[in-house]
């Protein structure tokens, strides 16, 4: 991996995503194979003053706690991480994935139980990310693994991470300030929008946002970022929206997911491919109704590589997430789960709002 591309991309996570000043406390959460992005960016918020704690994950460590824990274990919360979501000034996680499918047939049950214990910790995570008492981002360290699965050679696709996040750029700060300037013009105007409707061969969806906040989502929580985002008036979600883009969660693949919504409940769904997924997928408290609707303006993204983080950001698409809701945004969902889905909006695509056309075949008309 090109060392100094690497300096150049933590120096962005530290001084742009986090912006770490003297005193900040900063917890990182990877793999032992992110190691290299890891050490730059200990190196870089050292540099800058920040205290830095991290937790490095070995290769099928989850898999081997899944199978040889029992309650008490699993219930067990980890008491670094817990302490950083309550108290840390900083967090970053680093995906940087061994193996995309190790943790396929682990006991589900044992896993609801993790994820149980760990929900406290999370509520800290989203209560304290919504309030801007703790600041985080989250990006990619390539690895064969998420190449595979994208399709792509290593070189492929650590060219296709640092490229998203314009890190070819001469300065990306630069870059994702201008992103900033041109997404909040997007955000002014849809901030004064009640109805929106999304529109396609396939989908025909509505949905309020009166008084929900959109966020201008400008590479500092995700990098690479690059999308516009609220959440829905939970009750008010009505229509058929068709998501042609492959949704995966925990690894696994859905392909043409199409629900049918009624009063802010999904009360019909199919998939083309992964329905009994699906059907696992419904059946968690919170997953029928809508805690996100979003439009990704990323056009340095123009492929999908089985990877949210950057999937969802592809220019030219919608996204929709089924269950928990962004708190910062005014919407109230509540849910274990928050699955984005994603839809091409190139081939005619429309969204209209207020009566209004503001977007066609993938792009903004003001």
């Amino acid at each position: 991996m090109n060392q100094s591309i690497l300096e150049k991309y933590a120096k962005l996570l530290v001084d742009y995503c986090l912006d770490i000043k003297k005193g900040d406390k900063l917890y990182i959460n990877s793999t032992t194979a992110g190691e290299p992005l890891v050490k730059e960016v200990y190196r870089a918020a050292t540099q800058a003053g920040g205290i830095v704690e991290y937790h490095l994950s070995f290769s099928e460590e989850t898999r081997i706690r899944m199978k040889y824990s029992v309650d008490t274990q699993l219930t067990h919360l980890p008491v670094l991480h817990a302490h950083a979501m309550e108290h840390f000034d900083a967090y970053l996680a680093i995906r940087a994935p061994h193996n995309l499918v190790e943790n396929h047939g682990i006991d589900k049950s044992k896993m609801k139980l993790r994820s149980a214990a760990l929900k406290t910790m999370s509520d800290h995570y989203f209560r304290r990310t919504a309030d801007g008492s703790m600041v985080r981002s989250l990006c990619q360290y390539p690895t064969q693994a998420s190449a595979q699965m994208a399709g792509m050679s290593l070189e492929e696709y650590s060219n296709f991470v640092f490229n998203a996040c314009r890190l070819y750029d001469e300065n990306p700060k630069a870059s994702w300030l201008q992103v900033r300037e041109d997404q909040q013009h997007i955000v002014d105007y849809l901030n004064k929008v009640d109805k929106l409707q999304y529109i396609t061969n396939e989908t025909d969806i509505s949905f309020s946002v009166k008084d929900r906040i959109w966020i201008n989502s400008d590479g500092r929580t995700n990098m690479p970022s690059g999308e516009v985002f609220t959440g829905p008036i939970e009750d008010s979600v009505n229509g058929t929206v068709y998501f042609n883009f492959p949704s995966v969660y925990s690894s696994r693949p859905v392909r043409g997911i199409k629900l049918e919504v009624k009063g802010g409940k999904v009360e019909k769904w199919t998939a083309e491919e992964g329905q009994e997924l699906l059907n696992e997928v419904f059946e968690i408290p919170g997953a029928r109704y809508f805690g996100e609707v979003a439009i990704g303006t990323n056009y340095n993204i123009q492929q999908a590589t089985k990877n949210i983080l950057f999937d969802e950001k592809i220019g030219g698409t919608i996204h929709m997430a089924v269950g928990q809701s962004y708190l910062q945004t005014g919407a109230k969902n509540q849910s274990a789960i928050h699955w984005d889905m994603i839809t091409d909006m190139t081939q005619g695509g429309q969204i209209i709002a207020d009566g209004k056309l503001i977007y066609e075949n993938g792009k903004f008309l003001f």
